[in-house]
């Protein structure tokens, strides 16, 4: 049975939501931004729309030449959005860029307040537990204590922009950072900012070094259970790409356990913490990250980039779904263990996975766009059902996001040159 879809936007813009934690934790609100396009970054506002009454709120509204966007609300209670944040009083010297760009939040609690989730400070000395440029798409961890981030950097930009090299980051709540401030653009963050990734210029053909990392997603509600039967607490996944022995770029999969106690994070490894003025910053003593795939033997190696998707954990934290071709060239959704082994293919679809993808709360079902349609996949057994009609136009490949209480699925179609909001329910609730 198809089901029927809803438009919940109708205004004369573009809405973008973002590919994860779009709900309110009541399934009643969807954030969005509204850049003309998810390419350009001039969004003034970060708005919610309530989806049964079509009610609007501005969250919060840009100053000074800033634009926002990207948001994603807490998984828990009290209400807290974050977001991108630009730099206000843009000039010749310091515009929006990958690596001058912040992470804000604003609670319903104090509406239209911005406070920083991470500190940067550019000049040396660094300062441990700030970072130097920018950060991307924050993502609180499922108890909402945490965020994850991708990261470009400052001071490597500066220094040769080739070298400036995207990581993944989180921001704990160990402490506020203070910067020094002894740049104009340099500021203080509510949270303490490490870099979990590890990257280099000029990965060895064939080894498992990685030039980017990227597209993280936080593991399992409570983390994973390891082989040895230990409870991991808290995990990140991220794309990487590697470099084959021909020279091809290769996304893999790879893994970084993370402290379970907040103070470690503070306690620096082989490599500081905050980066010198030659290096980029270096993760926590103890997080190594760690390969789970090996495709580069295969017909078809790596993960896509296309459609571009996040890695997404089941909630228990066994499986971590993505995208990957198979054997006749079919982009299908795959799972893999946080634990490594071969990776189980999940569809067997005669048509490609056409986006990124979400679970349902009780890690089940799956939301994508496949053969133009909205879809539903039971990842036991593979089968899809189509939840919207086939349209000469596929939805877009940007965010396929199931609700907290698994009723709905919020996506997006362009109509008459603007981005809008649909919903379609699930029925499997």
């Amino acid at each position: 049975m198809v089901l029927k879809e809803r438009q919940i936007t109708f205004d004369n813009r573009s809405h973008q939501i973002t590919n994860i934690n779009i709900w309110t934790p009541d399934s009643q609100w969807l954030v969005y931004d509204v850049r003309p396009s998810s390419a350009f970054f001039t969004g003034l506002t970060i708005e919610k729309i309530h989806v049964d009454s079509g009610q609007t709120e501005i969250i919060y509204q840009a100053q000074d030449g800033a634009h926002v966007g990207v948001v994603t609300v807490s998984p828990q209670e009290p209400t807290r959005y974050a977001f991108i944040h630009g730099p206000e009083k843009p000039d010749a010297h310091w515009q929006y860029d990958f690596h001058h760009r912040r992470g804000v939040i604003v609670s319903d609690t104090l509406p239209n307040v911005a406070v920083n989730i991470d500190a940067m400070d550019i000049t040396s000395p660094y300062t441990a537990g700030a970072l130097r440029g920018g950060t991307h798409v924050h993502v609180f961890s499922p108890d909402g204590s945490r965020l994850s981030f991708t990261y470009n950097d400052h001071v490597m930009h500066e220094l040769d922009p080739a070298l400036d090299l995207r990581n993944v980051a989180v921001a704990v709540p160990l402490s506020a950072v203070i910067s020094a401030k002894k740049h104009p653009r340099e500021y203080d963050g509510n949270y303490f900012s490490v870099v979990v990734s590890q990257t280099t210029a000029h990965p060895r053909p064939g080894s498992d070094d990685i030039n980017r990392a990227y597209e993280e997603g936080w593991i399992g509600q409570q983390g994973y259970l390891k082989d040895n039967g230990q409870q991991q607490r808290w995990a990140l996944a991220f794309i990487g790409d590697t470099c084959a022995e021909n020279g091809e770029k290769i996304a893999e999969i790879y893994l970084v356990d993370l402290p379970e106690n907040d103070s470690d994070y503070a306690i620096a490894g082989n490599h500081p913490l905050a980066g010198t003025e030659t290096t980029l910053p270096a993760p926590p003593a103890g997080v190594k990250q760690r390969r789970l795939t090996f495709t580069h033997d295969k017909r078809w190696p790596g993960v896509v980039n296309v459609p571009r998707h996040w890695l997404r954990s089941s909630p228990d934290g066994s499986k971590i779904g993505f995208l990957m071709r198979d054997e006749k060239g079919i982009i299908q959704l795959w799972h893999i263990s946080p634990n490594g082994g071969e990776p189980i293919q999940i569809t067997h679809s005669n048509n490609s996975i056409q986006s990124a993808f979400s679970w349902d709360s009780r890690g089940r079902f799956i939301a994508c766009v496949c053969d133009n349609s909205v879809m539903l996949c039971d990842s036991q057994n593979g089968e899809v059902r189509r939840l919207t009609e086939r349209t000469d136009e596929a939805p877009s490949a940007d965010a396929i996001v199931i609700s907290p209480n698994d009723r709905y699925v919020a996506f997006m179609r362009d109509i008459d040159g603007y981005r809008q909001i649909f919903m379609v329910e699930t029925g499997i609730c």
